[in-house]
């Protein structure tokens, strides 16, 4: 997949009905819940007195069964088989929707208002399985590619649902084109759900808790036990209070500040719509079909700068009365602030994409659906809590939606500050994401020989001060690097190695302390499985040439005896951070971009290995590549 791209996943069985499946029905809800509303405001089935409560009682009737039932849904993912499952679901989806359609036809509010509550809660029960099926149908490299086609197919399907209703709405019999619309959608996403393949169950023992608020409580738990994937699950859900927040003012912005015309309101959820696609898309490509988070800090950053130039971009339109959204595009005045809506909801898709892939690769697999229904549980909460900030902000305090737009850009600033406080990890990432897209561009052979679970010790060459950033930016797990004390504890660079939790080390007659207690910690690491990576030479070379191993490397394996990775990192000698022309950090870069290599080596087992023989295979893996 990698050397094909994330649409290769459109060809396969594996993720097509899927994806179809999905799309369909996000593309569906949006007709009918879109529809409902446009017959509230519009259509005559309601006194126009009871219109706004109607459109708000609507709104919440479609959100609740999000409270009410995802803990639950959660549970019946983890427990059946998920391909049936989602047929199930589906059948659902036609049965409510024949109801659906006719109420519509007898023009019944109060039975359609029913049915989009059991729309809900279809929708609510679908939601784990689809994410929780993910990482069982593809591979680690392809996890980013299939979540952002998700949220790309998600967003347009919302965008054309909406759009559907509105054009079915003004047809001369628009009742019975939405009538039939809803039904013959919902078959569609029946019928390419029998193409799903099986996803077996994640714990097929598991005993379900029927009581929505008692689970509720237990899911909380669940997610809250990996940090990680609980923050990463309040950063998605303050996408979508973003997300909301936008998309709720977009009318009422459009109608006070850019003419009032529907089209033009039109424009804004497009434009909207199209940025999270393509920042969704663009994620595979920065990621390097891997689950990278050094990117959620630059969507974060992207988001809060075109939001605030959002805000004064406002200043310098050009509108008239019931402008058409082309005569909107026209005015090269308007360019600005139709670049920043694109560009905040980019950077959004951008943000949202591998934290979606963090909690489905990281959540344990036996509760994966459950942790997923958290998620879903918390983004509801978040967008109903985006409509109360809403009203505090515009009618309490009576912002403008401007206004309230560069509110919404610093509050964000503030909760990425504390998420990436809480998980340092994003940060770390992003610094290593950075130098990898820079100064240097890494290419690796052999990665796939290092184990996807499991301890393993890495043994590699040392060139350079930031040989530990290179490695750990291109290896997809998470590594634990042993270095030199005085590497360790460099000023500037100390912050970073901590939260990398690297180990220090010494000799033994400089530290014994240090030393013994780096061994402590290597082996605790080892049998905890996570993978260490140990460069032999002890210090950087002085000559671009690989010198001695010392024998640290034979204590290690033989106190926990565990597979070794031999690899070679070339192309860094003469940069700025190796001793090549002078101690290193005293030079002025002269390179940017440059070419560097990590080759690695099949595992070898403990008993065949040894300080001389890595050595050599390390030699022999670099070649002439220093």
């Amino acid at each position: 997949m990698s050397q094909q791209g994330q649409f290769s996943l459109l060809t396969k069985r594996r993720f097509l009905p899927y994806f179809l499946t999905q799309a369909l029905g996000a593309f569906n809800d949006n007709l009918y819940k879109n529809a409902l509303l446009l017959l509230i405001a519009f259509g005559g089935i309601s006194a126009k007195s009871d219109s706004a409560l109607l459109t708000n009682l609507a709104a919440g009737l479609f959100i609740l069964p999000f409270f009410l039932f995802s803990p639950i849904a959660g549970q019946i993912a983890d427990k059946f088989e998920k391909s049936k499952l989602i047929k199930w679901v589906k059948g659902l989806e036609v049965i409510i929707m024949g109801l659906a359609a006719a109420a519509i036809v007898m023009g019944n509010v109060w039975m359609m208002m029913l049915l989009l509550f059991l729309m809900g809660l279809q929708s609510s029960l679908f939601g784990p399985v689809k994410f929780a099926l993910l990482p069982q149908q593809l591979d680690d490299d392809e996890l980013v590619g299939g979540n952002a086609l998700v949220e790309m197919g998600t967003f347009i399907a919302i965008l054309v649902g909406t759009i559907t209703a509105g054009i079915f709405f003004d047809f001369e019999q628009g009742l019975y084109w939405i009538a039939g619309g809803i039904v013959v959608f919902a078959l569609l996403g029946f019928f390419s759900s029998q193409y799903i393949p099986n996803a077996s169950a994640n714990d097929p023992e598991l005993k379900i808790n029927w009581n929505p608020f008692s689970e509720m409580v237990h899911t909380i738990r669940q997610a809250r036990e990996n940090r990680s994937v609980y923050l990463s699950i309040m950063a998605i859900s303050w996408f979508w209070f973003i997300g909301a927040s936008y998309l709720t003012q977009f009318p009422n912005f459009a109608r006070d500040f850019l003419g009032g015309s529907t089209q033009v309101v039109t424009l804004l959820l497009t434009l909207f719509s199209l940025g999270v696609a393509l920042g969704s898309l663009l994620c595979e490509k920065l990621s390097g079909h891997k689950i990278e988070l050094g990117i959620v800090p630059i969507g974060s950053l992207g988001m809060s700068i075109f939001g605030i130039d959002l805000y004064f971009s406002v200043a310098g339109i050009q509108v008239m009365e019931d402008m058409s959204a082309m005569a909107f595009i026209q005015q090269p005045e308007n360019f600005r602030l139709m670049f920043d809506i694109a560009m905040v909801s980019a950077f959004g898709g951008l943000f949202v994409v591998p934290l979606q892939a963090l909690i489905q690769h990281r959540s344990d697999e036996k509760n994966r659906a459950q942790i997923i229904a958290a998620n879903n549980m918390f983004n509801a909460i978040f967008m109903v809590a985006s409509a109360g900030i809403g009203i505090l902000a515009l009618v309490v305090i009576e912002l403008t939606i401007p206004e309230y737009f560069l509110v919404l850009a610093i509050m964000n600033i503030v909760v990425a500050i504390y998420v990436y406080s809480r998980v340092p990890e994003f940060v770390l990432r992003f610094f290593i994401w950075m130098l990898g897209h820079t100064l240097y561009r890494v290419q690796d052979k052999g990665l796939e020989n290092i184990p996807d679970t499991g301890a393993a010790v890495l043994v590699c060459n040392h060139v350079s001060f930031v040989d530990a950033m290179l490695i750990a930016g291109t290896c997809h797990r998470p590594v634990r690097f042993v270095m030199d004390r005085s590497i360790a504890e460099m000023k500037g660079l100390r912050t970073f190695f901590k939260i990398a939790k690297t180990i220090p080390i010494c000799s033994p007659k400089a530290n014994i302390e240090v030393y013994e207690n780096a061994f402590k910690r290597i082996k605790e690491e080892l049998d905890s499985g996570e993978i260490i990576c140990i460069f032999p030479e002890g210090k950087l070379t002085t000559d671009g040439e690989v010198d001695t191993f010392k024998s640290g490397i034979e204590r290690i394996i033989k106190e926990t005896p565990v597979q070794v990775v031999p690899m070679a990192l070339g192309g860094m000698w003469g940069s700025i951070f190796s001793h090549k022309d002078g101690h290193a950090l005293t030079k002025r870069p002269r390179r940017f971009w440059s070419k560097v290599t990590l080759t690695v080596s099949p595992a070898q087992s403990a008993a065949n290995v040894s300080a001389a023989s890595l050595e050599h295979d390390v030699k022999t893996l670099l070649g002439d590549a220093l």
